[in-house]
């Protein structure tokens, strides 16, 4: 089995339950168990430390499903009567969400999952600012070091409902209401609110040890996490308080290059940083940890285990958790003729295409052996050995028939992989089982295999540092340098027989234009929960067209709705731009 550490061990006890208030942070009592009597030792202080930790982790689902359903990579769509859900899905993917809905309950859960965050981490805070440290046997420098990671937690939790919804309240202490407000703030003060709190915590935070990944500390934030938050922070300030802070991310990523908050590199394969040893990858700045059997919640709810065809689980050889659930996929490139939608955004198969010996390109497969993997996508038929050692295949639930994975979204059951059919409709309403390749980042290996379901999810790596940085010189009009930083990621994906032909000029014959960065963008990141951001920040998630979306009326949906479970529970919030207000 893989390292475990204590981050694993003990958050495997604490399932957070979700309240139902956003910014109501009043402490309910139970049993009289409260902070007063509740530190008793030094194993109360650490499981204080990590029940935010627990909730941050549970907490990614909330912001994958806007980040990708709302975006031009991925999609749900109706399926054989499967997945319409009342048109929730359909109304995310259009933008056209509303007040009240499948759809709004989606969006309100990404706020009030926030904030559940953001008042543990005020809990905490303020309970270990006035702790005995020596009557529980904690050290100055553990317990600060405890201090500075639970800020950079909460910094963490405001950038996400930040860059969602943009007016927030400020919610800075637990106890006391008197410092926050219950009214939105300028976006303007909650950015310097995050801004000053991770330029502060970094000095304190520790700094990454030798040259073999966290290890142990896998799923601590430090210098360079922290420093990657900032690298987020001001890539998008433009978009998010219209004020350009290109220089003071590219001062960032720069510095996270050259090592200055510990040693970091790319890794030699594009899987590495998601496989099930991940906490060895020197390219992991940032994960939560995960285990098969602790906590593993970017496989569970409807994650990433809801992206595979129901019975993929025999292709993959996995049968310990039962069915998979076809939630989403790749949106198509090719309309149900196989003739190439003429729209600029999503494609995003044709996009790997361009460069047809990409590694990732390849059918996902276990390799023979332990903890062996390739390829990135499911498609095409998927063939297993049955316990008689019989060859069958991987077929839908409704109506039997084999499935052949496309990059379309129709109803094409049991045709061959060639045949024309005779309906041509293709949208969110109008699919089957056989739409849409499926993405395995994450490996899934065998049953017993030692690296089934132990890999951890990978909140920030170095690439996205390269890609940061990559951006704001090709923002400068240094597009040169732009693509050798590029470069640096892609060649692993590609054959260096070919990278002449593959990577960006100086260093190869392909040019760097806006489009193909955000292309780029979108094919090293795919799936990772933050094509919206990506789009948004080049001004193309509102007025972009891609398969089943025509391009919005105007840029308000930029931001998302206060749904009336948001508006409700707080009288003094005032509706975001463009959007209908309380009933």
């Amino acid at each position: 089995m893989k390292l475990r550490n204590i981050f694993c061990g003990i958050s495997s006890v604490l399932l957070i339950v979700g309240a139902s208030a956003c910014t109501d942070l009043t402490e309910t009592v139970y049993d009289k168990i409260v902070s007063d009597n509740y530190y008793q030792n030094k194993e109360d202080v650490v499981r204080a430390f990590l029940r935010p930790f627990e909730h941050g982790y549970w907490s990614v689902l909330s912001t994958y499903r806007l980040q990708e359903i709302t975006a031009d990579q991925m999609g749900t769509w109706e399926r054989d009567g499967w997945w319409y859900d009342g048109g929730q899905w359909e109304r995310l993917h259009k933008h056209t969400w509303g007040l009240e809905g499948g759809d709004a309950d989606i969006i309100a859960n990404a706020w009030e999952v926030q904030f559940q965050g953001i008042g543990q981490c005020n809990s905490v805070l303020e309970d270990f600012a006035r702790l005995n440290r020596e009557q529980l046997g904690v050290n100055e420098q553990e317990l600060n070091s405890m201090y500075a990671q639970i800020r950079t937690l909460r910094a963490w939790f405001y950038l996400r409902a930040f860059d969602l919804f943009r007016n927030l309240p400020r919610v800075v202490s637990f106890n006391d209401p008197s410092q926050n407000t219950s009214y939105q703030v300028s976006p303007e003060e909650t950015f310097a609110f995050i801004e000053s709190e991770l330029l502060d915590v970094i000095d304190k935070l520790p700094i990454k040890e030798g040259n073999n990944g966290n290890g142990n500390l896998q799923g601590q934030w430090n210098k360079a996490s922290a420093a990657a938050l900032l690298v987020r922070l001001y890539l998008n300030a433009e978009k998010w308080i219209g004020i350009p802070k290109y220089e003071e991310c590219a001062s960032y990523a720069q510095k996270i290059i050259n090592g200055e908050y510990g040693n970091y590199s790319l890794a030699e394969q594009w899987y590495e940083p998601f496989d099930w040893d991940n906490e060895f990858s020197n390219e992991v700045l940032y994960a939560f940890t995960a285990g098969f059997g602790y906590s593993h919640w970017h496989w569970d709810g409807d994650m990433y285990w809801w992206g595979f065809p129901v019975n993929a689980k025999y292709y993959f050889g996995f049968l310990e958790w039962g069915d998979c659930n076809p939630a989403r996929a790749v949106q198509p490139s090719l309309d149900v003729d196989g003739n190439l939608y003429e729209f600029e955004l999503g494609k995003t198969i044709h996009n790997f295409k361009m460069y047809p010996e990409d590694y990732r390109l390849k059918k996902y497969v276990n390799l023979e052996g332990e903890s062996k993997r390739e390829g990135m996508f499911l498609y095409g038929y998927l063939p297993y050995t049955n316990s008689s050692g019989e060859v069958e295949y991987v077929t839908s639930p409704v109506g039997g028939y084999r499935l052949y994975i496309r990059d379309q979204v129709g109803r094409f059951e049991d045709a061959a992989p060639d045949e024309i059919i005779e309906d041509k409709e293709s949208n969110c309403a109008h699919g089957d089982m056989n739409s849409g390749w499926c993405v395995v980042k994450y490996p899934v290996y065998r049953d017993g295999d030692p690296g089934a379901m132990e890999s951890d999810y990978v909140e920030i790596r170095l690439s996205e540092i390269y890609y940061s940085l990559a951006e704001c010189y090709f923002r400068a009009g240094n597009v040169a340098e732009a693509g050798k930083l590029l470069n640096a990621v892609r060649k692993r994906n590609y054959p260096q027989t070919r990278w002449q032909e593959y990577l960006y000029e100086p260093e190869g014959i392909v040019a760097l234009t806006e489009a193909e960065l955000l292309s780029e963008w979108g094919r090293e990141f795919l799936n990772e929960g933050r094509r919206r951001t990506d789009l948004c920040r080049w001004n193309k998630y509102s007025s972009g067209t891609w398969w089943d979306k025509e391009p919005d009326l105007d840029d308000h949906t930029d931001i998302f709705i206060f749904p009336y479970r948001i508006l409700g529970a707080n009288p003094e919030l005032k509706q975001n731009p463009g959007y209908p207000d309380r009933k």
